[in-house]
Parts: C-alpha cells; structure tokens; sequence
C-alpha cells in the first residue's frame, strides 16, 4: 500500500508518494489547481495509478501551533478527499517542509526555474516522510 502526501496550495498541489512498505517517501508531481472537479479528477486518476491506500494531507500550522486561515483550507480539503475517496485521510503538520524543500534543491544546485516547478512536489516528500517516520517509531514502540 502506497501513502499519497498532498501539499496543498491556492494554485497548486504537490504531490509525493511513498514505497510500497511506507518508508521512503519521493516527489510525484505537481497538479496546476483548475476547479474542485478537475483536482478530484486528477487526484483520482493518481490514487487508482499508484494503488493508494492512504492520504496526507500537509497541515499548514502557524509556528505557535495555532491554526490560520491555510490550515483551515487545508482541513476542508482533506474533508472533501474523505468523503470522496475510500482510502483514510490524514493531516500532519507540515511547519517548514517548504524552506527545507527550498533549501535542499539549492543545496542540489538546481535552477530558479526548476526549484519554482517542484517546490510543492518536494515540499510534500519532506512532510510524507516525517510522517512515515513518525509511523515506523511507533510501530517500533509497540
């Protein structure tokens, strides 16, 4: 079973997606934001594509952990993919995942242009990875 993560963004979302066993989490792609019926389309065609057993949403929390207006998009978003989809959907904060991306494909020496392409993508891989992480130590823990 792969893990979908989705960063959601006002004109995009970015997507990752895990190996079959749910430890290493890798950028997909991004999808250019039309309208709720096409987003759900693409969405769709991806879950069926990879086999996707799960999804994570990125929760854009403020740095003192409250919620603003993002999250509460967010939230609504991973809302609409539960009731649309039939695979779980999580939210999982994704505090800085898109200055770690950022500073990771500068690290990598890729262009402005290439880094604006998969920003959201990359974003999504950081977040999906600290969450299979997070999954594996309790598993561990049990």
């Amino acid at each position: 079973m792969r893990i979908l993560g989705i960063d959601v963004g006002e004109r995009t979302l970015g997507l990752a997606l895990s190996d079959p066993a749910g430890i290493l989490a890798s950028p997909l792609q991004t999808i250019r934001r039309t309208s709720g019926a096409k987003d759900l389309a693409a969405l769709e065609q991806v879950i069926a594509e990879h086999e996707v057993g799960e999804i994570v949403v990125g929760l854009p929390l403020n740095m003192n952990g409250s919620r603003g207006p993002q999250a509460q998009k967010a939230e609504a978003f991973a809302k609409l993919l539960r009731e649309r989809f039939q695979v779980p959907v999580q939210l999982w904060d994704e505090r800085l995942s898109t200055v770690a991306a950022e500073r990771a494909m500068l690290e990598a020496d890729l262009s402005r242009r290439k880094r604006k392409r998969a920003i959201d993508q990359v974003a999504a891989a950081f977040f999906l990875q600290g969450f299979l992480e997070a999954r594996g130590r309790k598993e561990e823990a049990r």
